[in-house]
């Protein structure tokens, strides 16, 4: 499924306009991504929690060449799974 799919589903799921539901995907987005920015995780129960954490900074190798390559420190961002995703996608 992509976006423009999500966005026609949410819109006949919730009675609303594709334009309304586009509209609060993109704020559940910009939510999402300003709170894990600030450092902090965003939890939705029964559905899951999103969440950034610091990946050092460490030494890769080039596949094609073999050199070694400094990979710089970054944010991972990770989504665990709720109870309740996990009973609905489990059936």
């Amino acid at each position: 499924m992509n976006k423009q799919e999500l966005i026609k589903l949410m819109a006949e799921n919730a009675d609303m306009t594709q334009t309304a539901a586009a509209k609060a995907l993109d704020a559940f987005e910009y939510a999402v991504a300003s709170t894990l920015q600030m450092g902090d995780s965003l939890q939705i129960r029964g559905f899951g929690t999103f969440k950034a954490t610091p990946q050092p900074a460490r030494i890769g190798r080039n596949p094609a060449t073999g050199e070694e390559v400094e990979v710089p420190a970054k944010q991972r961002v990770s989504f665990i799974a709720g109870k309740g995703l996990k009973e609905v996608v489990n059936l």
